[in-house]
Order: C-alpha cells, then structure tokens, then sequence
C-alpha cells in the first residue's frame, strides 16, 4: 500500500523501508524527539482476581502458567516482549547465559505463537486460552475495558521502553505531491493537544507536563532502554530476530 506516513512499533521497522530505498536517510532526525512522538511499554493483562498471582517476569516460567504472546518474528508487539523478558534478567544482574535459558523456558509456556498482536489478543480474551498475555500498555487499557470486568492489567516492576517511530514515505508522498500534509500531520502528533489525545487512550506523551498530568493513568515504571541489551534497535533486530538470532536458538515449536 503507498502509504504517506507509517507508525510502527520499532525504529528499526521504519529503518527497513529506508534500507529499501522508500524513505530517505536521516529520517529520525526530521521530526522532533528523533521521530518519537510517544512511547509505551509491554505489560500483563490477567483473568479476574489474578489467580495465578502473576506479578513479575519470573512467574512467567511457572509450570502452571501459559503465556500468550506473538511470534517475535512477525510482530512488534512480540519483538518487544521478548526483549522486555531478555532485558529483566540484565536489569537485575543476570547474565546473558542466564536471559537465555529465561527465554527458552518461557517460550516453553506459550501454547500458541500468533502472527501478530491482534491474534493473540483475540486467542487470550475471545478464545481464553491462557493465563497471561504480554501486551502493549494502551492495548492492555482497551482489553481489560472491553472484558467488562473478567480481565485485569498488572504493571511487572520493569520492563523495556518502547519507542515507536513515525516518518512520511519519501518515495510515496513525492510521488503523490503530498508531503506537505505528510509533513503537517506528523509535525501535529508533537503538539500539545495531540500529546493530550496520546494519553488519553494509554500511550506515554513525550510531553513532560502531559505526561506528569496524566501520572494516575499512566503509572510510573522502572524502564529499561533497548541499550541494555543491545547497540541499538537495529542490533537488537539483528541478534536476535534474524535468522539464527536468539530466538531461532531458543525456540522450538510446540509437538502436535
């Protein structure tokens, strides 16, 4: 689709289409906060009254917990989460050694690996398979709103900061003659009544003063930057999401 502007989850996503050539170099630094007008962070959502007492990272690998999450390979939404567990063993001291065998055996405790968030969304509230599901904060806001009542959203005491990224599609809008509206729209999503509508509907305003006004909606959290675990975003993609990266080597398909 030629899209004029695109929104996606990792910097290293929009960092593909410039690698094919669609948006041009230095991208990140046309827009203010490097091209981030928000950010968020993965969080759990839980049945009612959390039987399971799932509150941190290491209830994730119990015996008796299923994991929903999606396929690290094909999602944003899944990407984030495994860096978010990877990531919880380093902020507290453990190894590398010790983050990977923590992967495995989550991964171990997911029944079903959806393509993408919205899969695994449907697979946890409408088919309510599993105990757990690691989502976006402002999905998890809309999922827990939407189960009236029967689901409930726990903060783990850290987690990673996600940084989705926002650009205007070179080759697109030049093409169309639209990158002047282009150009506009996203300018807008760093204006203060566009920081106020972010946090509203659960995403993190790179606006100081908004985010401080939004503080109960939007509760403090320990965060960790992807540079916990890697160079950037795009070593982050290569380690371990490419072929062969360290989910490849801890991942093994569920039997049928």
């Amino acid at each position: 689709m030629e899209a004029d502007v695109v929104s996606l989850a990792l910097p290293s996503d929009i960092d593909l289409l410039r690698k094919d050539g669609l948006i041009s170099n230095g991208w990140a630094e046309r827009l203010p906060n490097h091209s981030q007008p928000f950010t968020s962070m993965i969080v759990f959502v839980v049945r009612k009254g959390n039987p399971k007492a799932i509150k941190d990272w290491s209830d994730l690998v119990r015996p008796d917990v299923a994991v929903i999450t999606p396929n690290p390979k094909t999602s944003g939404n899944g990407k984030l989460s495994l860096l978010a567990a990877w990531g919880s063993i380093l902020y507290r001291g453990g190894t590398e050694e010790q983050a990977r065998d923590f992967l495995r055996r989550l991964y171990q405790n997911v029944p079903v690996l959806g393509t993408g968030a919205r899969d695994s969304t449907i697979t946890f509230t409408q088919d309510k398979i599993g105990d757990v599901h690691l989502t976006w904060e402002n999905e998890a806001r809309f999922e827990t709103q939407d189960s009236q009542g029967e689901l409930e959203t726990v903060y783990p005491p850290v987690t990673i900061r996600a940084e989705p990224s926002v650009a205007w599609v070179d080759k697109n809008v030049e093409h169309r003659k639209t990158e002047r509206y282009a150009r506009a729209y996203l300018e807008f999503l760093f204006s203060r009544p566009a920081q106020e509508t972010m946090a509203r509907y659960g995403y993190r305003p790179v606006d100081p003063d908004v985010l401080r006004k939004n503080a109960e909606r939007l509760p403090a959290v320990q965060l960790f930057s992807v540079t916990l675990i890697a160079k950037d975003w795009d070593d982050a993609q290569e380690k371990f999401f490419a072929d062969n990266g360290v989910f490849d080597l801890i991942y093994s398909p569920r039997a049928k």
